[in-house]
């Protein structure tokens, strides 16, 4: 691209731009280019819709994370609602507000951490809008996918006696922000984790075609905050177990200088792993290839959300998950 100027290319050359960039796929009538997508719909398929928005200052800092970076984690996140239904992505779209002032080269920069991780979950941008932000940059992506008639996995399904489980590890996103915060430099491993989370659509595909799943959502407010959401919706309780929390060995090292930074695993939000309850007990010891298991807990008749202690103490933690309004 010879013009670099975001004013001089105006909001139709980046258009412009960014379609060049985009390809084309099966499912997929007309993109980018006219007044909608069209889109075909297979019988036998259910369409999932989810959206959000990312805002600068509230959801992310330019000063710590690349526009690559952020490109890639601003469809990862949005990817992650697919893969928390079990389903399979399909089409992106994707609006921006731009402040004048942010280099196109930037902007090309986004746009290639977003559409690398589209392809590599067999997705496409598929249109979007742009226009002048006088403020924060703005960013709001609107994903669409597909999953199986009636093999959604949604949050109200949780039965008494069901184990709960979580994919990966817990803790580590919050840790790198708490480091930001103080300004420290966070270790690489939880650095990664922050800028660049991984939507696991392979694991939730799995878990829906098994039908392994009672209930599911990805963790994106924090474990507690978002078990809470099962709770709610299912009209049951559960009991958590502390020791029983998967975490990454920088997260561990962290620990030993400060104990209390165990809330952050309880707590902290941007993790984006896949939490479910299950009728099968043994999930921690199946293979998967979209990755670990952890059984955490289980879900109970009493209402509430209790954490023990590995001796059976009740363990009271020092913070809530997260809310935007709070």
């Amino acid at each position: 691209m010879k013009i670099k100027d975001l004013k001089k290319l105006g909001e139709f050359g980046l258009i412009r731009e960014i379609q060049q960039r985009v390809g084309t796929a099966a499912h997929l009538v007309k993109g980018i280019g006219d007044d909608c997508a069209i889109q075909f719909q297979r019988e036998g398929w259910e369409l999932l819709t989810s959206t959000d928005l990312l805002v600068e200052g509230v959801h992310f800092n330019r000063q710590w994370i690349s526009m690559e970076e952020l490109g890639r984690k601003s469809a990862a996140v949005n990817i992650s609602d697919i893969a928390a239904m079990g389903g399979q992505p399909k089409s992106l779209f994707l609006a921006v507000a731009c402040p004048i002032e942010i280099p196109v080269t930037e902007l090309e920069q986004f746009i290639t951490g977003f559409l690398a991780v589209a392809e590599e979950h067999g997705a496409i941008l598929a249109g979007g809008d742009t226009c002048r932000s006088l403020g924060p940059l703005l960013i709001s992506v609107t994903v669409q996918g597909e999953v199986e008639t009636g093999c959604a996995i949604c949050r109200d399904g949780a039965k008494v006696g069901d184990a709960i489980y979580v994919s990966g590890t817990l803790g580590d996103s919050a840790v790198a922000l708490t480091d930001f915060l103080a300004g420290r430099n966070p270790e690489e491993a939880l650095l990664q984790r922050h800028n660049r989370p991984e939507a696991k659509v392979v694991l939730g595909r799995q878990l829906a075609n098994g039908k392994l799943a009672s209930a599911m959502l990805d963790v994106s407010d924090g474990l507690l905050s978002d078990l809470g959401h099962i709770l709610e919706e299912s009209g049951v309780g559960a009991e958590v177990e502390l020791s029983s929390l998967p975490l990454s060995e920088p997260f561990r090292r962290r620990l030993q200088e400060a104990p209390e930074l165990i809330d952050l695993a309880l707590t902290g939000g941007e993790d984006y792993e896949l939490l479910l309850t299950s009728p099968h007990q043994g999930l921690s010891e199946m293979a998967f290839e979209g990755g670990k298991l952890t059984k955490v807990g289980a879900i109970c008749r009493q209402p509430g959300l209790n954490i023990r202690q590995a001796d059976g103490s009740l363990y009271r933690c020092s913070r809530g998950g997260f809310d935007h309004f709070s």
